[in-house]
């Protein structure tokens, strides 16, 4: 007896499929409704970017969709979709706005698996003048406002649970790596430059694979995507606090530690749900550490984006500000138990073959 191979899925507008998803979606738009709601509340202006930008964003691992703009005199411009919001939105904070936030779909290649997607919803927002400490506030204050929109007591991903209601626990990324990797992170960043041979013999230790070109850079995500994040967030909430500067490269230093940047990150059930930064409005600064992001990029992936140049124009009159980005489909898919983003987006993008 022959067989011809795995039958393939069934796609997502079948019917028997999309009665399963359907819960979900309904559950999606209330949560929507109660985040807009919140905002209204604080105080906030909903604004719309373009998608098409200069420059997709200038982080080293990011991947980026190109297209041609068709000019009137018959020439063509590279343009990017966006990766994230967050130029235009600064650009606006710079414009005079104070309080702001976006809905919005972004775009990352090369990313896809149950927590990835080519193309998802971002959820951002921006306080001209306030403390980055206040998002901290904002997000624990919209999960509880989720939990009632959805129904539920708890946030799930897979066997992982999460009180959305309860304190979070606050935990520096130097405390982390000791308390869940067993590594005095402080001691590979003598004067504040990352030693790559003082991590790279840490990461041997504890077990993990070391290569001749991993970077600082490339070790410090290994380890906290491998011993760190997978502990984050169980029974409540972690804020993942004091990143490294030379892994924060949109957010300004601790004045108490330059080693570090005014950085966060929001984990519930081992997830990564926000990142937020006290937001850098030096252009020199900023400017210094897009070229080292490309470059890294270069090394890694043979290419590079081209630097927003109105952006950095724009950053000399922005404010001091804060500024956080979360992922709102993973938001709701921990808040109704989905078990991969797709049952969570109304019409996910189609995979090869399907």
């Amino acid at each position: 007896m022959t067989s011809s191979g795995p039958t393939a899925a069934s796609p997502w507008w079948d019917p028997s499929v999309y009665a399963d998803r359907r819960p979900l979606l309904r559950a999606r738009g209330r949560i929507r409704s109660a985040v807009r709601a919140f905002f209204a509340i604080e105080g906030f202006e909903e604004v719309e970017t373009a998608a098409l930008q200069v420059s997709p964003g200038n982080e080293a691992h990011i991947g980026a969709f190109a297209t041609d703009l068709l000019c009137a005199d018959g020439a063509s411009q590279r343009l990017y979709l966006h990766s994230s919001p967050e130029f235009a939105c600064k650009k606006l904070l710079a414009a005079g706005e104070e309080r702001i936030f976006s809905f919005g779909h972004v775009f990352r290649n090369g990313e896809r698996g149950p927590l990835h997607h080519p193309e998802f919803t971002m959820l951002e927002w921006y306080r001209a003048r306030e403390s980055y400490d206040v998002l901290i506030d904002d997000c624990m204050r919209l999960l509880a406002a989720t939990a009632e929109a959805a129904g539920c007591d708890r946030l799930v991903w897979r066997a992982a649970t999460c009180d959305p209601r309860a304190a979070p626990e606050r935990l520096s990324v130097s405390e982390a790596f000791v308390r869940y990797a067993d590594i005095d992170l402080d001691a590979t960043l003598t004067m504040g430059e990352p030693d790559r041979e003082a991590l790279a013999g840490e990461a041997r230790r504890i077990g993990l694979r070391v290569t001749p070109d991993d970077s600082w850079a490339d070790l410090f995500s290994k380890i906290l995507s491998d011993r760190v994040e997978p502990r984050l967030g169980h029974g409540r909430v972690t804020v993942l606090d004091l990143y490294p500067a030379s892994e924060a490269a949109l957010a300004r230093r601790c004045p108490a530690d330059t080693r570090f940047a005014e950085r966060f990150e929001l984990y519930a059930c081992g997830v990564e749900l926000a990142n937020a930064f006290g937001e850098l409005n030096d252009a020199g600064e900023q400017r210094r550490r897009f070229e080292q992001e490309m470059t890294e990029r270069r090394r890694i992936y043979g290419d590079d984006f081209p630097l927003d140049e109105d952006f950095l124009a724009a950053l000399a009159l922005m404010p001091e500000a804060s500024g956080i980005a979360m992922g709102f489909d993973r938001l709701v898919m921990l808040a109704t138990g989905a078990r991969r983003i797709e049952d969570v987006l109304w019409t996910p993008v189609a995979a090869s073959g399907s």
